[in-house]
């Protein structure tokens, strides 16, 4: 079973939205609690949920809201199929199911305890790490310097720029570096792609890195932090979206000798080493 250790994840529960934010042109932020107005579980950041409508299918999403949030659960979600062109039709009020959790999480209370971090993120690819971000953020106190590098094709493209810009700027000790591919009218920060923005800002390397985005950006970006002096045990990153049941069963998110929904999604990047080289 995947490690949630919870048997009940395998069933499902009703949910309802009561928000949806449209964060970009093609990703809606969906808030999710049960019809009792109550939140669907208990979850860790890093850990992932499948949302379910009936007769139409099912897929795994990062849960995006942070453990801390007692209230309810939310869901970044980019339209890029049939079920995700159901969801994005949805409104308010409107009902889905939902079960979980699955998968491991980041090691938020170990190997992140006490120390730096770096979390670079290249378009959907904040959504996993909203988790874990807002959850440093609530127990600030436990962690040390926090530098966030996020970057999307368009200012227009960058998810959840409102609370990037109102709450995760504004506070001390927290260092937010936005970038978009190309020069917009209207967009007076930097310019450039991810990994070259992460080589620009030229990071000390007493911190640990969190990465997720596109593969390409993924694999630039790791090789920057190496050229910088960074080694793979002291990086991470999350694969959820080659999970499909969550369970270890139907293959799909077995890469190498791992499966990505009972070993991960969470994985350092020393731990991936050994999996076939489409996937370094």
């Amino acid at each position: 079973m995947a490690a949630n250790n919870r048997p009940e994840a395998l069933i499902p529960v009703l949910g309802v939205a009561t928000d949806i934010r449209i964060d970009t042109p093609d990703v809606k932020t969906f808030r999710v609690v049960t019809p009792d107005g109550k939140k669907a579980f208990i979850h860790k950041p890093g850990q992932c949920a499948m949302l379910s409508i009936p007769g139409v299918g099912e897929a795994m999403f990062s849960i995006t809201s942070s453990p801390t949030n007692e209230e309810y659960m939310e869901f970044s979600i980019k339209k890029c199929g049939c079920l995700t062109d159901w969801l994005h039709a949805m409104e308010v009020g409107q009902q889905i199911t939902i079960r979980g959790p699955y998968g491991n999480a980041f090691p938020v209370d170990t190997a992140f305890a006490g120390q730096n971090l770096l979390f670079i993120a290249g378009g959907i690819g904040l959504a996993p790490l909203r988790s874990v971000i807002n959850y440093v953020r609530h127990y600030r106190d436990r962690y040390g310097r926090v530098d966030i590098v996020y970057g999307s094709r368009s200012m227009n493209d960058l998810v959840d720029y409102q609370e990037i810009i109102n709450e995760w700027c504004k506070e001390d000790g927290i260092n937010v570096h936005l970038t978009i591919d190309r020069e917009q009218e209207g967009w007076d920060g930097h310019v450039g792609f991810v990994p070259n923005y992460v080589t620009e800002l030229n990071f000390p390397t007493d911190c640990i890195g969190i990465i997720c985005g596109p593969p390409i950006m993924i694999k630039f970006t790791l090789a920057a932090l190496e050229k910088m002096g960074f080694s793979k045990d002291q990086v991470y990153t999350t694969m959820e979206m080659r999970m499909k049941c969550g369970i270890g069963k139907c293959g799909r998110c077995n890469i190498g000798n791992k499966y990505v929904c009972k070993d991960g999604p969470v994985f350092r990047f020393d731990q991936l080493d050994e999996l076939p080289e489409e996937y370094d």
